[in-house]
């Protein structure tokens, strides 16, 4: 008889055991995310948190290759790590570059922006007419006052971002072009 009594408190205990696993979740314990998922996750948040506000694009005729805009507004980052923005395309342009410009010679002048434009963390990056730009060259199309136009900004990891702006009919900056290596006066 001891024997049935031992059986039956071990049927017991398994059957109490189970019912408290089933009640709980008997799931299985969470597989950690793979180092690629995890790295595109990041990725997609980097890229998520860069926006432009108050786009706007210089309105301008689609007149020759040197048909030239440029679009400006204030890049945020809402992460907690500066992105890079390294280069960019968009279908108003055959040509994107990111500019600056700068005092050189005694004149204000545009040229490429070494390294691309850095959106520190949590901040911001203004981008504006004599200053920092996203610069359009060969203009496939006219941009008129309240015409959009997008470009898509590659990040240094990788991942792009669309940003979004409106035509405006602007003055120029007046500055020149500093000259490429070879000596010409385009941006490249």
């Amino acid at each position: 008889m001891t024997c049935h009594r031992v059986s039956r408190a071990v049927t017991a205990l398994v059957g109490a055991t189970c019912l408290v696993a089933a009640a709980t979740g008997c799931a299985a314990p969470a597989t950690p995310a793979s180092p690629a998922a995890s790295s595109a996750s990041a990725a997609a948040s980097t890229a998520a948190a860069l926006t432009l506000t108050d786009g706007y694009v210089k309105a301008a005729g689609k007149s020759g290759d040197m048909a030239m805009s440029a679009i400006f507004g204030t890049l945020t980052n809402s992460s907690s790590s500066p992105i890079t923005v390294v280069s960019g395309t968009s279908d108003a342009a055959m040509t994107v570059e990111l500019h600056e410009v700068v005092m050189k010679d005694g004149s204000m002048k545009m040229q490429q922006r070494e390294g691309g434009f850095v959106v520190p963390a949590n901040g911001t990056l203004e981008l504006g007419p004599g200053g920092l730009h996203i610069m359009l060259i060969g203009l496939t199309r006219d941009i008129k006052a309240g015409d959009p136009v997008t470009a898509e900004l590659t990040l240094s990891d990788g991942q792009k971002v669309t940003v979004s702006a409106v035509g405006r009919d602007l003055p120029n900056a007046n500055e020149s072009y500093a000259p490429s290596p070879s000596g010409s006066p385009s941006h490249g």
